[in-house]
């Protein structure tokens, strides 16, 4: 079984992004035989800004785990090996992502690379623009790179009807749903297993 984490990559408080990835984690479902899932949230690896002295690429490819300085580094290097694949759930922040993913993207290298990855970005536009930076810094740590890149759209009351409820607000959740966010889903689940069971390393 291969084990995929399902990334909430903004720490800010409050925050839309655990409901949106609980909503992505639940529209993917449970019921495969080939995968399993795992929420995964950056709020609480806390990492400070990067503070390694080496350079990730330089640390042994086999296990760079126990060559990282300082602890919270170590931690998050094994917490990351345990996964096969990444679906990165993003808010976009003035036209790119939050310095929390990017940071916590820096700090490690072996540990992503070569492993497939997906992205699905929210915002009152869908999040476009932070998908395609995203993309490229995924690119860059030479993940393979889901083609599939869902966008979704909330407005500005989502957070207003959202955090009294705990979760995504109906309309919402009934909104993506009507925009096929389910079958698009089901698109980047494929794509990933696809790319797992191909084992190719990227070409870029």
């Amino acid at each position: 079984m291969y084990r995929i984490a399902v990334v909430t990559c903004s720490t800010r408080s409050p925050r839309l992004n655990p409901f949106v990835t609980q909503s992505v984690y639940d529209l993917l479902g449970s019921d495969h035989t080939d995968a399993t899932f795992a929420l995964l949230d950056l709020a609480e690896q806390s990492l400070p800004l990067y503070d390694e002295p080496a350079v990730p690429s330089q640390l042994p490819r086999d296990d760079p785990t126990p060559h990282y300085t300082h602890e919270h580094t170590q931690k998050w290097s094994a917490t990351a090996k345990q996964f096969d694949a990444f679906i990165f759930v993003t808010p976009q922040y003035n036209w790119s992502v939050p310095a929390s993913l990017k940071n916590a993207l820096d700090y490690l290298y072996h540990e992503w690379s070569g492993k497939p990855a997906a992205v699905v970005t929210y915002g009152v536009r869908g999040g476009g623009r932070a998908g395609g930076h995203l993309r490229q810094i995924l690119m860059g740590l030479r993940m393979n790179v889901a083609p599939t890149a869902p966008e979704l759209v909330i407005d500005k009351k989502s957070m207003e009807r959202s955090m009294p409820l705990g979760k995504m607000s109906p309309e919402d959740a009934e909104r993506w749903e009507a925009a096929g966010l389910g079958v698009e889903l089901g698109k980047v689940l494929q794509e990933i297993l696809e790319l797992l069971k191909e084992g190719k390393k990227p070409e870029y």
